[in-house]
């Protein structure tokens, strides 16, 4: 028998992996699209007439107005704005009002004041720093689909091959017409449209999968425990399948009640040191 505080003992704090953090790629590329335009703006820098030297910029290299919406990060193309003397919504691809608006624009934001000001010396690097910036947003997605990743890792090194014996997001109704398996008791007689993370299939069994990493707390951990409880329960009354779940992270010490409540009748919920002391390989033997 395994010891539920001795194993929720070893849940991480984070699996975070180096390229979490910000994804620099994908932040060159996208100043790179703008870099001959920032180049032309730099012109701008520590300009005595600033409005003048932008309308004669703007008259000759129109598309330099693209860069703008990035100098506020600012994603798209359109930004509206709106103040005692009206509201407008901007576009800086295809010009929508005269340049005279534009220069309000740039004045009422702080740009000018920024770029004539010396506050920025050039305007290809203060991107780079706001591309990092916007794309620290990122994050959120990218940590949503750590755990999936690092699960998938250690199916691929217990010898599952993908789309051969492992599959990703497969729903239940696939499965069924897949292996020809009645289901019907975990999708409540074909009304719910479940859908696993992976599933793997070996001689015997089927193994339908579900992967989440919790770092907070929160009424979800709590509510997640219950369902995956009852779909584990479910499982068990079908021969050759077994319901999977691979879950941590500290945020289930907060939620830890209700995760005692699922680890006492499911044989098959792991934690990443299960994954890491080879419990994938024992799934090849049935």
């Amino acid at each position: 028998m395994r010891n539920f505080d001795e194993w929720l003992s070893k849940f991480r704090a984070s699996i975070s992996s180096y390229d979490y953090y910000i994804d620099f790629d994908k932040v060159v590329k996208n100043v790179d699209e703008i870099k001959v335009g920032l180049n032309i703006l730099n012109s701008l820098i520590g300009s005595k007439n600033i409005e003048e030297d932008f309308e004669r910029i703007v008259v000759k290299y129109p598309e330099t107005l693209q860069c703008v919406p990035l100098l506020l990060a600012v994603r798209g193309y359109e930004i509206y704005a709106q103040d005692e003397a009206g509201a407008f919504l901007y576009n800086f691809k295809k010009m929508n009002y005269g340049i005279e608006q534009y220069k309000v624009f740039m004045r009422k934001t702080g740009l000018f004041d920024m770029i004539a000001n010396h506050l920025v010396n050039n305007l290809v690097d203060y991107a780079l720093g706001v591309e990092t910036g916007l794309d620290s947003n990122g994050r959120k997605n990218r940590g949503g689909h750590q755990m999936e990743d690092l699960v998938e890792k250690y199916i691929m090194a217990a010898g599952f091959k993908k789309n051969v014996n492992y599959f990703k997001e497969m729903y239940l109704k696939d499965i069924e017409a897949k292996w020809n398996i009645d289901l019907s008791a975990l999708s409540n007689q074909g009304k719910a449209a479940k859908r696993f993370d992976f599933v793997i299939k070996t001689d015997k069994m089927i193994y339908a999968i579900e992967t989440n990493f919790y770092g907070g707390g929160g009424s979800k951990l709590n509510e997640t425990a219950r369902s995956y409880k009852m779909l584990s329960q479910e499982a068990d009354t079908i021969d050759g399948f077994t319901f999977v779940w691979f879950t941590d992270g500290i945020g289930w010490k907060s939620a830890r009640g209700n995760l005692r409540e699922t680890f006492e009748v499911m044989d098959a919920i792991y934690s990443i040191d299960d994954m890491e002391n080879g419990i994938i390989q024992k799934f090849t033997k049935y």
